[in-house]
């Protein structure tokens, strides 16, 4: 029979186009060839329609239920068939479909109909499909999807290469994974490595909540390997990590970023940046290098403001009968505007206007929050910056034993001045020594970034070419409506949407809101917290504070700053120093510092080259009601103030005080005592009696060339290596200004020699100082004191 039907359709051939059948007609190139059929019949003498057919052509085969061959006028061959369509490929590739159109000459196949393409784990589905038997491609442009090794790409076009696996997509593209849900416009996918490519705005979200974006990169789908290199962006919760290069590992949890990095994290208000920054999903750790850079914004009451900032000019103190006076004022004032506002508040309830409530009940006289809050910038930079989110249990917290009245007085290392009385204070012990060896630095040495290599599978021809089962038809209809479906509800990226969301993230991290997190949150076993390190030359810039370090480290739980390896803080003429300087805030207000072992304050007096200085062991600062509340020096203190004439503003006199603690309190900006405790010797020298020998301390520094200028100061230059003052002679000795502006030596602070019949011009205070009530003598000591504390002043209001 089968014979007999090749007979026939030679027949049929030779008189259709009286030539022989065995040679092909021009261009039409290898003929098809029936390899079997049920039955077959000729129709018009041009169609040979063959049941259950197979035919083959140039090593494909193409089968079906019933299918007609036939031949243009120029001899080119056609096949058109129905029901269950099923082409084979020499490759293994099977393809199913409910009709087809095949052109011989081209090697072109229309496929319709619950089309499906199986290449090995590749499933391709759609309902329109036009392929290529020669060169092996297939292309959709009504909806599809493909199916491969866990992925589904679904898209509106789709370009299929079998012999390189290759796919492009275009057009509402949606891949799924067990891992990440994709959106783009237009992917390349190779479905071997499952590599994604993107040529445009790309969302990836996350399974875990992590989302990454791009507009132009890789992603691979079986590693969760992206590396981004066009407008990137990560983002996993609160935190957002930014560069022009993106690298990310989905299974360790990394993320790297490369020039321009930016990372925020909105919910600490944690803003950095710099040229490298690598992320860690599991502690929400970021480390940056290359000009990593810190900005944090502070809030300051602008109420406060003037009574924080400190001059080296004379302020009068006020008595205690104008400070009744001006506090009866106040209240007088707050009464009428209580009144003022109530009368306001009956008119619009009698009109029947509702009025909105703008503040809770208790603060409706106070004026609006935007009148009343300043905002400033801190920066700080360093060699590396390092931060990280831990359990608040994991944190601890340094208990320095600070006392408001000043602790237990050490004196077993202090020099005898003279007075041998002592006085008792409360005792809570001495502060502790930070542990700086405890703080490990980061591995710094991950600029590299390290894929992991992957290995290609071998693509390895299936053993028997018998075709699998097609997909059942309803399935594949179920299947195309819900793609459709869900490319109809699919939100595109279009890049618009990553602007706007750095630019709300940027403004929530750099916004002065200080709202205060719920303890019982805070302090609850799951509650986290994140600390910042920073390594090396750490500098840190704000318009009124500027200071350097080796490095810092701060803990958010208790808001304590530590300044380590020789910090400096300065304030407009003010230097702060000493080998460790604790800084902690409470409830958004400053609330103690502590510069430890060698502490060291200075003050330029105004126009001179004369330095106001107050040093001991250790200084302790107390902040009340944003004002310093009371200061103590410790150890060895010493106290070294000018005072200069009022109009001429030229030195009057050196005031030299010396004890085992200075005692200094405070009201305001007003000093209203001071004590000097325990070995006493003080003593005021007159201007011609000031000599290089005595105008300055032991331990005296001052080092104005590495006070950061302005933010692109700070990230342009780095400290000295050495933190000490400049020795141009080469003595070994630091140098000094002298009023020249040349540098002047000074030798071991000996006594003062006095001229004969002059030993009364320089005047020993035999006893303490006792607490000053009369304004003459506050006026006095206000003038000499308040230069000194300037620093301590500044640090307050950058702390509010």
């Amino acid at each position: 029979m089968r014979y007999l039907l090749l007979l026939f359709l030679s027949l049929f051939c030779l008189s259709s186009y009286g030539q022989d059948p065995l040679t092909p007609p021009p261009g039409a190139g290898e003929p098809m060839r029936l390899v079997s059929s049920s039955s077959a019949r000729g129709i018009n003498q041009k169609i040979f329609r063959a049941y259950n057919a197979v035919y083959e052509h140039k090593g494909s085969q193409l089968a079906a239920d019933s299918g007609d061959y036939y031949k243009d006028d120029i001899g080119n061959e056609y096949f058109k068939a129905i029901g269950n369509v099923v082409i084979t490929q020499p490759s293994g590739t099977v393809i199913y479909s409910n009709r087809l159109d095949y052109s011989a000459s081209s090697q072109q196949a229309v496929l319709t109909g619950n089309v499906r393409m199986i290449d090995g784990e590749t499933t391709l589905t759609t309902n329109y499909l036009t392929y290529n038997t020669g060169k092996q491609t297939g292309t959709y442009t009504g909806g599809g999807r493909i199916v491969g090794k866990g992925d589904t790409i679904t898209s509106k076009n789709a370009y299929y290469f079998e012999r390189t696996k290759d796919a492009y997509f275009r057009n509402k593209v949606i891949v799924r994974t067990p891992s990440a849900v994709i959106y783009t416009d237009t992917l390349q996918y190779n479905t071997m490595y499952r590599d994604a490519f993107f040529f445009g705005p790309t969302n990836i979200n996350g399974r875990k909540g992590e989302k990454l974006y791009t507009e132009k990169g890789s992603y691979n789908t079986a590693f969760g390997i992206a590396k981004f290199n066009k407008n990137n962006l990560y983002t996993e919760g609160s935190r957002f990590l930014k560069g022009d290069s993106l690298f990310y590992d989905r299974d360790k949890g990394i993320g790297e970023a490369f020039r321009n990095v930016l990372f925020i994290d909105t919910l600490d208000k944690f803003y950095a940046s710099g040229e490298f920054g690598r992320y860690l999903e599991s502690d929400q750790s970021i480390m940056l290098h290359t000009r990593p850079l810190i900005k944090y914004v502070v809030q300051q009451d602008s109420s406060n403001s003037d009574s924080t900032a400190t001059d080296s000019t004379l302020v009068k103190p006020l008595t205690k009968k104008e400070q009744r006076k001006l506090e009866k004022e106040q209240e007088k004032v707050q009464k009428e505007q209580e009144k003022q506002a109530e009368k306001e508040r009956k008119e619009l309830s009698n009109q029947g206007i509702k009025q909105v409530a703008t503040a809770p009940p208790d603060s409706v006289l106070s004026p609006p929050v935007k009148d009343n809050i300043k905002v400033d910038t801190a920066y700080m930079t360093a060699d590396t910056i390092f931060s990280k989110v831990i359990l608040v249990k994991d944190y601890k917290p340094l208990d320095l034993k600070l006392s408001r009245d000043g602790g237990t007085l050490e004196t077993s290392e202090d020099v005898d001045y003279g007075d041998p009385e002592e006085i008792d204070i409360v005792s809570t012990g001495d502060s502790t020594q930070l542990d700086s060896t405890s703080l490990k630095t980061p591995q710094l040495n991950p600029v590299k970034k390290q894929t992991p290599k992957q290995e290609k599978p071998k693509v390895t021809a299936p053993e028997k070419k018998t075709p699998p089962k097609p997909l059942d038809a309803k399935q594949i209809q179920i299947n195309t409506k819900a793609d459709s479906v869900l490319r109809r509800n699919a939100v595109m990226p279009t890049g618009k949407e990553q602007d706007s969301i750095m630019k709300k993230a940027i403004v929530a991290a750099q916004s002065a809101d200080t709202t205060i997190k719920d303890s019982t949150v805070l302090y609850s076993d799951t509650a986290r917290t994140r600390i910042v390190r920073a390594y090396y030359n750490v500098r840190v810039y704000k318009s009124d504070l500027q200071a350097v370090s080796d490095s810092v480290y701060y803990g958010m739980v208790d808001s304590m700053f530590r300044f380590m390896g020789k910090p400096m803080i300065w304030s407009d003429g003010s230097q702060i120093s000493s080998d460790t300087i604790y800084m902690q805030i409470k409830n958004n207000k400053m609330d103690n510092a502590l510069l430890k072992d060698n502490a060291f304050m200075v003050n330029a007096v105004t126009d001179t080259v004369k330095f106001n200085q107050l040093k001991g062991r250790k200084i302790t600062a107390f902040f009340a009601n944003n004002n310093i509340d009371r200061i103590y020096v410790d150890g060895n203190a010493e106290n070294l103030v000018f005072t200069t004439f009022d109009k001429t503003n030229r030195i009057k006199e050196m005031f030299h005080d010396r004890s085992s603690r200075i005692k200094i309190k405070m009201e305001g900006k007003q000093i209203i005592d001071y004590h000097s405790i325990h070995k006493v010797d003080q003593k005021i020298y007159p201007f011609k009696f000031i000599t290089q020998e005595n105008e300055v301390l032991p331990g005296f520094i001052w080092k104005p060339e590495d006070r950061p200028k302005s933010v692109e100061d700070m990230m342009n230059r780095k400290r000295s290596k050495s933190p000490t003052v400049p020795d141009a002679d080469g003595d070994g000795k630091p140098d000094l200004p002298s009023e020249k502006g040349t540098s002047s030596k000074p030798t071991e602070k000996k006594e003062v020699p006095v001229e004969k019949g002059k030993e009364d011009s320089i005047k020993k205070i035999e006893k303490p100082l006792t607490p000053i009530k009369e304004a003459p003598a506050v006026d006095t000591l206000q003038k000499k004191i308040n230069p000194v504390l300037k620093p301590l002043k500044e640090i307050e209001k950058a702390g509010n």
